[in-house]
């Protein structure tokens, strides 16, 4: 793909295709509105379990549905489920369809043992009749772009992503996420971008790299040498979710935007702890931004002082007057 083209995915068009990953506990509504704020081009929720959104009672917390929230400003969006069963899995797009995402994601890539030893995740790798009859139903019960994210292949003996991906446009998904590590590596490891190309190859639908992209340089050199349609980034959006602003402006210019000074750091931080007592409400507010915090204060001095300093505040109004006492501490500058 050359840089001046677009991504496209269905009816949606961005660029040049720099994506927030869905990710357990991190990617909710918060977040998310924080990464398209700095430059992600499309962003996904947290995966939703298909089971689990089936079960759920209608009077009680409703945990699953509460991962469909979405603000419109997060548009594009997609909503990401998981399952082994292709009824279950029909029925959750369904419901997930209706809350009006722009796409929806398959997740045929997450490593965990409780998901993948269950036939979810990355476990459809081992039967790929059975991952055909997910996609096919789950294509079947939505007019939406359906997509889906995956890995390699189940473990170094069972690489097969070429033949997948050519299964997966022959069933109709609109794109292709491919992790480019296999289940057994889980995080470990060097990710195998050399299957990219292999993959474009065979295939004429988007093909979104991820995996290790973790600057504007990596996410560069991602386009280049393998001439992926996007790059999605995960990990890296947690540590510093500025990259997606960095990778934006690099890619046209070839240069580099200065690192996030103090004030930009604290103010995306009260920005993000707003977002997330209006979603949340204010206990959970607070814990959910726990993870964060480290993120923010990378690279200040005292850093990890001050992340369980505020990660140990649970009084609310003190917590913003510390944020606003932050600003005008210069000896916290980013070093």
């Amino acid at each position: 793909m050359a840089l001046d083209q677009p991504l496209t995915i269905g009816p949606l068009q961005v660029s040049p295709g720099v994506l927030l990953a869905p990710m357990e506990d991190v990617s909710d509504l918060p977040f998310r509105r924080i990464c398209r704020e700095l430059g992600a081009d499309i962003v996904y929720t947290e995966f939703v379990n298909a089971e689990g959104l089936l079960r759920e009672d209608p009077t009680g917390p409703r945990r699953s549905y509460h991962k469909l929230d979405f603000h419109e400003s997060e548009r594009p969006l997609g909503m990401q489920i998981y399952g082994a069963s292709e009824l279950s899995m029909e029925e959750a797009t369904r419901i997930a369809a209706d809350r009006g995402p722009d796409l929806i994601d398959i997740n045929c890539g997450c490593w965990v043992s409780n998901v993948a030893l269950r036939g979810a995740g990355a476990g459809l790798l081992r039967d790929l009749p059975q991952m055909r009859q997910v996609v096919r139903r789950v294509r079947g019960a939505t007019h939406l772009p359906v997509t889906v994210k995956t890995r390699l292949g189940w473990d170094a003996d069972s690489i097969q992503i070429v033949d997948v991906a050519r299964m997966l446009q022959d069933e109709g998904i609109a794109a292709l996420t491919v992790h480019c590590r296999t289940r057994a590596q889980g995080h470990k490891g060097t990710p195998d971008y050399s299957w990219i190309p292999k993959i474009k190859q065979a295939v004429t639908i988007p093909v979104i790299l991820n995996g290790d992209v973790t600057s504007a340089q990596t996410a560069a050199a991602a386009f280049q040498d393998t001439g992926c349609d996007g790059v999605m980034i995960g990990r890296e959006a947690i540590r510093h979710p500025w990259v997606f602003r960095e990778v934006q402006h690099f890619l046209p210019t070839g240069s580099h935007l200065p690192e996030p000074t103090l004030a930009e750091r604290v103010t995306l931080c009260q920005r993000h702890l707003d977002y997330a007592i209006e979603q949340h409400g204010e206990r959970y507010g607070l814990i959910s931004l726990r993870r964060h915090f480290a993120g923010y204060f990378r690279g200040m001095r005292g850093a990890a002082a001050l992340r369980q300093e505020m990660s140990q505040e649970k009084d609310l109004p003190r917590l913003r007057a510390r944020l606003e006492q932050l600003i005008g501490e210069a000896d916290l500058v980013v070093v």
